[in-house]
């Protein structure tokens, strides 16, 4: 559930519906709860899709998660190649 005090503002500087503004902001919190490891994975199916090596895609997966908002602890590529492969 949405924070209603979020929702209100969003409201009053957007115009949109209290009930789109409670959506959007749910989804936006969703994004955010995802685990590291859902996300690492995620992103590195992302970067194989492209052609993209896994020593670059480490790499990619390490800046990425550093500029998330709320930034998980730094993972090694070690780390990063457990989370993927097990």
């Amino acid at each position: 559930m949405a924070d209603g005090e979020l929702v209100e503002r969003i409201v009053a500087t957007t115009g949109l519906a209290p009930g789109e503004v409670a959506r959007i902001v749910d989804d936006v919190l969703a994004w955010y709860r995802e685990p590291v490891e859902d996300y690492v994975r995620r992103r590195h199916r992302h970067h194989r899709v492209y052609g993209r090596r896994n020593a670059q895609i480490y790499r990619l997966i390490a800046d990425e998660l550093d500029e998330r908002l709320v930034a998980p602890p730094e993972l090694t590529e070690r780390q990063l190649r457990r989370v993927i492969y097990g």
